[in-house]
């Protein structure tokens, strides 16, 4: 259940929140968790649309883009890590149409320690989180009420 974060200035993205979407979906695939009410609707990108002239690299320039994203520990092994800067950098280079940002795209991966996952009001740990998954797996397994 990531919690990812983009910066970037204004204007890089003609459509932020198709962005947001993708990302998401991404790290959501990265992880290998199952399609599950609670990873799809706590999977979620934030972008953070900052005024030109307030990113920039020693020589002043300003067309990066910075990914964060969070994660419980342990989820993204060393594979799964690879592969989702991989793909997040692709996917911002193509949403932004310049394929410059696939060398200016920073990503950076951080864990959320045990415990510091907050969730419905509760600091979630991750056998928390497995149980949760596992409840609604079952009540999904379940047939509905009978019809009449």
């Amino acid at each position: 259940m990531p919690m990812i974060d983009v910066y970037c200035t204004s204007g890089t993205f003609a459509d932020p929140h198709a962005l947001a979407q993708q990302l998401a979906a991404a790290v959501m695939k990265w992880e290998k968790v199952p399609s599950l009410p609670l990873f799809r609707k706590n999977t979620a990108a934030f972008v953070h649309e900052m005024p030109k002239g307030t990113i920039a690299n020693v020589d002043g320039e300003s067309d990066y883009v910075r990914v964060q994203v969070l994660t419980p520990t342990g989820v993204l092994d060393r594979e799964k890590q690879l592969g989702v800067v991989r793909e997040l950098t692709d996917i911002v280079a193509r949403a932004a149409g310049n394929d410059a940002l696939l060398h200016r795209t920073w990503v950076l991966l951080y864990e959320s320690p045990d415990g510091g996952w907050g969730l419905d009001g509760h600091a979630s740990t991750g056998t928390d989180i497995a149980q949760a998954a596992r409840q609604q797996i079952a009540a999904m397994g379940r047939p509905g009420p009978a019809s009449p």
